[in-house]
């Protein structure tokens, strides 16, 4: 499943750049997320509750950031399994600057899913995928507006 986006912040590039590499902050924004503890530089383990129509589950597993290059952008690969399958995804996130108070986060990302969570359908797997990215920036921008 491709996933691709952006979402424009009225808050400055750097400290948006602060708040996506900040576990805590996205512990909170991230819809689900029970857990989100490093483990290493740029390497983190998750726990995390999935919800998919009937099917939902809890998910573990590890995200580790690449080529981070502040404040501009970085890849994150995923990897979660559980009860009732897994997800394993790479993304990409590029902090386009527009103005000292303004930000557009660019995401991409390529998610596979497997096991019964991928009955579901792809239908259903993109319009919960977008909804938690609907919800993961809402949050952060809340997140945000309290700094």
């Amino acid at each position: 499943m491709k996933i691709k986006g952006q979402q424009t912040l009225t808050t400055p590039r750097e400290q948006v750049w602060e708040a996506l590499l900040d576990p805590g902050v996205l512990a909170r924004a991230l819809p689900g997320c029970q857990a989100l503890d490093p483990v290493g530089e740029n390497h983190y383990k998750i726990r995390m509750k999935l919800a998919l129509a009937a099917v939902q589950g809890l998910f573990e597993g590890k995200i580790l950031l690449q080529d981070v290059q502040p404040p501009n952008n970085y890849k994150l690969h995923i990897e979660g399994a559980g009860k009732v399958g897994f997800v394993n995804g790479e993304g990409h996130f590029h902090l386009e600057k527009l103005s000292d108070v303004e930000t557009v986060v660019h995401y991409e990302g390529d998610v596979r899913i497997g096991g019964m969570i991928a009955s579901v359908g792809q239908r259903l797997m993109d319009m919960t995928s977008k909804m938690m990215i609907r919800k993961f920036f809402v949050s952060l921008k809340e997140i945000l507006s309290e700094q």
